[in-house]
């Protein structure tokens, strides 16, 4: 009964169709087909060309590879860069900078020891990706129903920050154990160097605690951090098509429409560092400090401290959630993924509003 009610939440969204509106035809005839529950209406088949209907539960679960393909490559791309910030956050005596980070590193463990947290990262990211990009779209045709065409229009940007927020909180239950794991690597020396090894010690030390004791944190970091990268990429997107594209969408190729899906992203990636990055600082010096809590972690920081590491993430950040909305678009386009445009302001509205 969910996804056959999601599927037709799905067929009514205002972001149903790439170039147009929706509409569902009316069968007027009472011995015609009753093709969805109490209502004499047709059900929407998928646009020509399409491999699945959007909002069906192809289309989600394609949505969900897109999402483990997109940030499972991507973190682990920047690994040896995400362990050099990590130890500017938890001992910035040691590591002055992220050159003498990577000189530090390479020195004492060479090249090999710049990849250190490598499968936690890649594990941990992949579940996370699915759980971010596939739910947020089920979110964001949920509540988009909820409110009404209309309303998806005018309040979208809320819609956006709702629909993230919901997918991430589940992202980060998925994350957490891996994300404990990576840190503990990475700044913890002589602790462990594979995932196999951390796995049990952290079990025998801290127990369950050991893998969810950094998941409010996680929340704190990541639910601001997926807000600003969806909803931010959704308006940014919207933006550069009617200000900066000379051009509609629909007569765009498929390239010149993945070039502005990367740069949507870089101008979110920046923003998402920005407003995560000291939940991120807590939770790299939490998942080292044993027995301590978030708020002892803060207040030992000091307010200068939580912004350490920041210029490295920006960098990282922004490469990475704008090659993340890159390879998501990508597989759409090579999966051939209904690829919805920015929306337009629904017929009822302009009417009502006078807007020609």
């Amino acid at each position: 009964m969910l996804f056959t009610s999601l599927l037709e939440a799905a067929q009514n969204s205002p972001f149903k169709t790439p170039f147009s509106t929706v509409s569902c035809q009316t069968n007027t005839r009472s011995d015609g087909p009753q093709l969805t529950p109490n209502h004499q209406i047709m059900a929407a088949a998928p646009i020509e060309g399409d491999s699945c209907e959007f909002g069906s539960n192809t289309y989600f679960a394609l949505c969900g590879l897109g999402g483990i393909i997109s940030c499972g490559l991507t973190h682990t791309m920047v690994v040896p860069l995400d362990l050099v910030k990590c130890r500017l956050q938890v001992d910035p005596v040691k590591y002055k900078s992220v050159f003498n980070g990577f000189a530090v590193t390479l020195k004492e463990d060479g090249v090999k020891g710049l990849s250190k947290g490598w499968a936690p990262t890649f594990f941990g990211y992949s579940m996370q990706g699915l759980c971010k990009f596939g739910l947020y779209e089920v979110f964001k045709v949920i509540y988009s129903d909820a409110i009404g065409e209309e309303n998806s229009y005018l309040y979208r940007t809320w819609l956006y920050l709702a629909a993230s927020a919901s997918a991430e909180f589940f992202a980060d239950i998925a994350l957490s154990p891996m994300e404990a794991a990576k840190v503990k690597i990475q700044t913890t020396p002589g602790f462990a160097n594979t995932l196999r090894e951390a796995l049990p010690k952290m079990s025998a030390q801290e127990g369950i605690s050991a893998f969810y004791k950094g998941l409010v944190p996680l929340w704190m970091r990541q639910i601001p951090y997926t807000m600003m990268k969806f909803a931010c990429f959704e308006r940014t997107l919207e933006l550069l098509y009617k200000y900066v594209v000379p051009k509609p969408r629909q007569d765009c190729t498929k390239g010149e429409q993945l070039v502005v899906t990367f740069a949507a992203g870089y101008i979110a990636g920046v923003f998402c560092a920005i407003v995560s990055h000291p939940a991120d600082t807590v939770v790299s010096k939490l998942n080292q400090a044993k027995g301590a809590s978030a708020f002892d972690v803060a207040k030992q920081l000091g307010w200068a401290g939580l912004w350490g590491g920041l210029v490295p993430r920006i960098v990282m950040i922004g490469t990475l959630t704008a090659a993340q909305w890159f390879i998501y678009d990508a597989v759409k386009v090579y999966l051939h993924m209904p690829r919805p445009p920015p929306p337009e302001m629904p017929e009822s509205l302009k009417q009502k509003l006078g807007v020609a």
